[in-house]
């Protein structure tokens, strides 16, 4: 990636102040189409003017700067902080950690990208990351069971379960203190504990818990139209080749689609599309590790675990998305 210089910015309200009111005021407002809910939260009344000022400074810092991915003593020392004290502003007055943020916009700029048709590895260098797999990270962060949880089928794991409605029916999600653990669509049966989910994580601990399970739910579905606005753990259990193949599904852009054999050749498993197949209609953790992408050679949308209707109302869903405003994405 070129190296960019860091930008310095002045302390000047710019967009973020109120068009009916002026900088001694202290009142902001959203600016349309960003990424996150809350701007400058604490009461400007009762705060600090220069800590007002600071706040302001660091938004305008991080967004002409987010590509080059500013570290957090960069960003301080662009508002006169130290680290520490400047990590505490900010998550203050913003709501999220700079981090956070700087992972906000990143997101929202792959998705303008890649609403414009943007490739996948342009898009993610144009975001300041290392490339496509880093643009992923943010939309689903990967991680596999240990060789012992694969083994023993997830002993020692406890996952709370529980169903939530969505865009596509009634889902049932499987939480885990390493992340999202299951996902899956349609009715879950009679069952305690649906045969799928146990019989992937035989040795785990489950406990029916929609209390634990509600905020995950809202977070994969926001509502409105809306993909998740922050990256989303998921752990997943399967064999070195099924890993391969998931992983070459979060390669699968936003509102694309790729037969089996582009998904064969994409993982340089170009002799095993029937393997790669299997791998695909075993994927634990539907729509965010997204094997509703993939169709038959001819176009047709083929077969899916969750029923063929829900996999061509995924994939319209997701294109409709693509035509959404920034601040739907």
């Amino acid at each position: 990636m070129v190296n960019r210089k860091i930008k310095q910015v002045s302390c000047a309200p710019s967009r973020f102040a109120m068009n009916d009111c002026d900088w001694c005021k202290n009142r902001v407002a959203r600016p349309d189409g960003w990424p996150y809910s809350r701007v400058l939260m604490s009461n400007p009344d009762i705060e600090s003017d220069s800590d007002y000022q600071r706040a302001v400074r660091a938004l305008e810092f991080l967004e002409a700067n987010f590509r080059d991915s500013p570290t957090l003593a960069q960003t301080a020392a662009a508002v006169g902080l130290s680290p520490y004290h400047f990590q505490r502003l900010f998550k203050r007055w913003v709501g999220l950690s700079p981090k956070k943020f700087l992972q906000a916009l990143a997101l929202n700029h792959a998705q303008q990208q890649l609403r414009q048709g943007s490739s996948t590895l342009s898009c993610a260098l144009d975001s300041g990351l290392s490339g496509p797999g880093r643009l992923h990270d943010l939309f689903v962060t990967f991680q596999s069971a240990t060789p012992a949880q694969y083994r023993d089928y997830g002993k020692g794991l406890t996952i709370y379960y529980g169903t939530h409605s969505s865009p596509f029916g009634e889902c049932l999600i499987g939480l885990s203190d390493r992340g999202l653990c299951w996902l899956s669509f349609g009715p879950t049966g009679q069952d305690d504990i649906p045969s799928d989910l146990r019989n992937t994580w035989k040795g785990a601990d489950f406990k029916e818990s929609q209390k634990l399970t509600r905020p995950l739910a809202r977070r994969i579905f926001p509502g409105g139209g809306a993909l998740p606005q922050e990256p989303i753990p998921v752990l997943v259990r399967g064999t070195e080749f099924q890993l391969q193949v998931w992983r070459g599904l979060l390669g699968v852009p936003l509102g694309t689609t790729i037969s089996y054999a582009g998904l064969s050749r994409k993982i340089r498993r170009e002799r095993a599309v029937r393997a790669v197949g299997s791998a695909v209609g075993q994927n634990p953790i539907s729509f965010l590790i997204p094997c509703h992408r993939v169709i038959l050679s001819g176009g047709a949308t083929g077969q899916y675990r969750w029923g063929s209707a829900r996999k061509r109302l995924m994939l319209q869903w997701e294109k409709l998305s693509l035509l959404e405003s920034p601040a739907n994405l």
